[in-house]
């Protein structure tokens, strides 16, 4: 069963609707619905919350390291509650995916995100399982002809219908959760993958 779900993203007001915190939004609708509170965890470089899920304990973790060293809060958790990597869900956002899109997978590369590539040097695998939340790709915003670099993307809020798409792939995603948290993830990833 899996026993952590990081959401990737950045600390602070300044990067709270960033493209880039998708997975802190993702994580922030499910403690809602557990009920449970983020707590923050200097040993854990982040903010914990702690639920029960059909009696076994679930941990939620946002990383308040910045993406790029999400790795040492989500080493250090799994470290300390002896959790193996394929008990970890890593919710993250996708440029390579279109607003609205989510997919299940486990393991594979890290597509450049910088947040999986230290989350992977620290686990020393690749091999855990990822919910990519898409967020679209600068190269497909229609502007003047001048490409947006990634970097910028991903550090600025998402055009309203993006956002709603966005928030549409989240609840999709929350929808299929209980059944990949009880280890039906054939189904789980069949009903998300048919959404969109």
């Amino acid at each position: 069963m899996t026993k952590l779900i990081v959401g990737l993203g950045n600390p602070g007001d300044e990067h709270e609707a960033d493209r880039h915190n998708a997975g802190f939004w993702f994580v922030d609708a499910f403690a809602k619905q557990l009920n449970a509170r983020f707590e923050t965890e200097k040993r854990f470089h982040g903010k914990v919350a702690r639920a029960k899920w059909e009696g076994q304990d679930l941990y939620l973790l946002k990383p308040s390291t910045y993406m790029n060293l999400s790795g040492q809060a989500v080493g250090s958790l799994c470290r300390f509650h002896k959790m193996n990597a394929e008990d970890i869900l890593v919710v993250q956002d996708e440029l390579d995916l279109k607003p609205g899109v989510a997919r299940l997978k486990l393991g594979g590369g890290t597509g450049g995100h910088n947040g999986l590539k230290d989350i992977q040097a620290h686990l020393g695998t690749p091999q855990y399982w990822r919910l990519r939340l898409g967020i679209g790709h600068p190269r497909d915003l229609a502007g003047d002809g001048r490409p947006m670099d990634v970097a910028d993307y991903v550090l600025r809020r998402p055009q309203l219908i993006e956002q709603k798409l966005i928030d549409a792939s989240i609840e999709n995603s929350l929808e299929i959760l209980p059944l990949f948290l009880r280890g039906d993830l054939q189904t789980a990833m069949l009903e998300l993958h048919s959404k969109a």
